[in-house]
């Protein structure tokens, strides 16, 4: 069984990434302070820190035609998981950085691709294969 990841990373407003996370992603709550909060990411426990000089780093390389912000993090959901998303974040009138589409079309590792930032400009990306098993396929 694959285990859950932990990843902490800061935001300068934990109002505003208890809004993100947990209002536009649906991410439930977990633990929280008047510095961080835990929150459920498809089952991976992630902790917004507070940091109220967090700047994002501005650096992207090519892939497929787009620039993709570094770094970033997100999590491989299954297709109709990641429609599913992708129609909450537009709902929620979030910008993408890089729009729901597929990347590498035709190819060996095609898959359903979406990147936006958080509040705080921590980048994400959330992506779905047709077949787990070319997650990692060369």
């Amino acid at each position: 069984m694959l285990r859950p990841f932990h990843l902490a990373f800061p935001v300068h407003d934990l109002a505003a990434a208890r809004a993100f996370y947990g209002g536009v992603l649906g991410c439930p709550e977990g633990r929280s302070s008047d510095q961080w909060i835990d929150f459920d990411l498809f089952g991976h426990q992630i902790v917004a820190h507070l940091d109220p000089a967090a700047k994002p780093l501005a650096v992207a390389n090519e892939v497929d035609g787009h620039h993709v912000p570094v770094p970033h993090f997100g999590v491989v959901l299954t297709l109709p998981d990641w429609h599913a998303l992708a129609d909450r974040v537009k709902a929620a009138g979030v910008s993408f950085g890089i729009a729901p589409h597929v990347r590498f079309a035709g190819q060996v590792g095609e898959q359903a691709t979406m990147f936006f930032h958080d509040p705080s400009g921590n980048a994400l990306e959330f992506k779905a294969f047709a077949d787990d098993a070319f997650l990692f396929a060369k």
